[in-house]
């Protein structure tokens, strides 16, 4: 026990081992954040076609989509990963990090569109039959009525996507990149350290100190929400 807690104070005085991690780190920080840029931005679009109103301009679209949706969570984000970079973006000399974040938002997309798709779902269509009835637009029920409330039914699952996320960045390793847990076995296989046990522990308490910092910020806004509520009642 004793040279465990050595190995992690070698650990943290020793600038070179920090650096990795912090880089490694950085690198996970990156590609979760612009994935999930990507992923909530075109899990909207995809969820707005789904849910929009029945139209013959809509058929192609709405197959689509809901095609997207269906190979994407019914497929591994390894192979999907494995996809982007030995198939589709196997380019010489085009940026690894950017095939990463493509990779994760097309992901993250299609099960940001379902967690959104749901939101919308579960405000009363008879909200906006009545918003109709008095003359306003589909669009300004929507925007005024619609979003506000599936907005505050959402945030609990896309916390948990945003969470996901962040873990499953881990396996860009898999393909060479040099992310936190790739720094981690880094450092484990140098001559100094001689052990996985302790660089990935302290990998973990990264990954672990992100998630809760995340958690915290989330049940934040849902509490702020939830006064909200209690006010407008009032």
């Amino acid at each position: 026990m004793n040279s465990f807690f050595e190995k992690i104070g070698e650990l943290f005085s020793t600038p070179e081992y920090i650096d990795s991690l912090l880089h490694g780190f950085l690198l996970t920080i990156q590609i979760s954040y612009f994935a999930l840029l990507i992923g909530i931005l075109f899990g909207t679009i995809i969820a707005l076609i789904d849910t929009a109103k029945p139209s013959k301009w809509l058929v192609i679209p709405k197959f689509i989509c809901r095609v997207y949706v269906g190979i994407i969570r019914g497929t591994p984000m390894a192979l999907q990963l494995f996809i982007m970079f030995f198939v589709i973006f196997a380019v010489k000399g085009f940026p690894s990090i950017i095939t990463a974040i493509l990779a994760f938002g097309l992901n993250s997309a299609a099960y940001a569109a379902e967690v959104i798709r749901g939101g919308i779902l579960s405000v009363d269509a008879g909200q906006t039959e009545a918003g109709l009835a008095l003359g306003l637009s589909r669009m300004t029920i929507f925007m005024k009525i619609v979003a506000p409330q599936a907005i505050k039914n959402i945030i609990p699952a896309l916390g948990n996507e945003i969470i996901t996320v962040i873990k499953e960045t881990a396996i860009v390793s898999m393909v060479g990149m040099y992310d936190l847990n790739m720094a981690a076995k880094d450092i484990g296989s140098g001559q100094n350290m001689a052990s996985y046990i302790v660089p990935m522990f302290v990998a973990a308490l990264f990954y672990l100190a992100t998630i809760y910092l995340i958690t915290f910020i989330v049940k934040r806004i849902e509490k702020s929400l939830r006064r909200s509520d209690l006010k407008v009642e009032k």
